[in-house]
């Protein structure tokens, strides 16, 4: 089935990010659209695919993270983080594809690539 999936990983502290904060937008004719707002678990992972069966559609899409948020509140808190909202550009061009966009984050970085 194809679908969208994500996950938010904490390398300051080797751990899943619980509780970011994030928006799914789509792009269509140079316009943001928004798809869905959603907050990561306790494995840093939204609790359903943020896209999936008939909802899934091919495009370009952007993820954005809000990860001062959750910096600020996690314990050990971190006073002053360098980042804000994160956001991944991204396009889904297959179909029936799975695409999953992790994002790799500590208060000053971030990666991100195409999992699986």
């Amino acid at each position: 089935m194809a679908r969208l999936s994500t996950h938010v990983l904490d390398t300051s502290i080797g751990r899943p990010a619980a509780g970011v904060g994030l928006q799914l937008i789509r792009i269509e004719d140079g316009r943001e659209i928004e798809v869905v707002r959603a907050r990561t678990n306790s494995d840093g992972r939204t609790d359903q695919p943020l896209l999936a069966g008939p909802a899934y559609r091919p495009g370009t899409y952007v993820l954005y993270f809000n990860v001062r948020d959750y910096f600020t509140r996690r314990t050990p808190a971190v006073d002053s983080p360098f980042l804000d909202i994160v956001p991944i550009r991204f396009t889904m061009a297959e179909p029936d594809g799975h695409y999953h966009v992790p994002l790799v984050v500590t208060p000053w970085s971030y990666s991100t690539y195409r999992g699986s």
